[in-house]
């Protein structure tokens, strides 16, 4: 079981979007895609046979997994994430601060 998942709510700690939140994407390798964060301008050249044009564009980039942390919406703040065991057997996440159960 991962920390972050999916379609998380998560906050940036640190670089030049540091305090903005977003939903995980999509994961590549040790980097995340978050939406609104990161956003750089990419000079495209345009190509006819794929119905590209041409222009500049801004498209998002991935950060690096230790540079974000999950958003807690009880305390406003980023979270630390941990695991325990229910009594039915079955593993969730938890916020540390607060221990609310993340996954039910």
């Amino acid at each position: 079981m991962q920390k972050l998942k999916q379609g998380d709510e998560v906050i940036v700690l640190i670089g030049k979007d540091k305090g903005k939140r977003g939903r995980i994407s999509k994961f590549i390798k040790e980097k995340i895609l978050v939406e609104g964060v990161n956003k750089v301008k990419k000079h495209q050249k345009p190509n006819p046979n794929a119905g590209i044009d041409g222009g500049i564009i801004e498209k998002e980039m991935p950060i690096h997994k230790s540079n974000i942390a999950l958003y807690n919406a009880a305390t406003k703040k980023a979270d630390k994430v941990g695991f325990k065991i229910l009594d039915d057997g079955k593993k969730v996440r938890y916020f540390k601060s607060n221990n609310e159960i993340i996954d039910v």
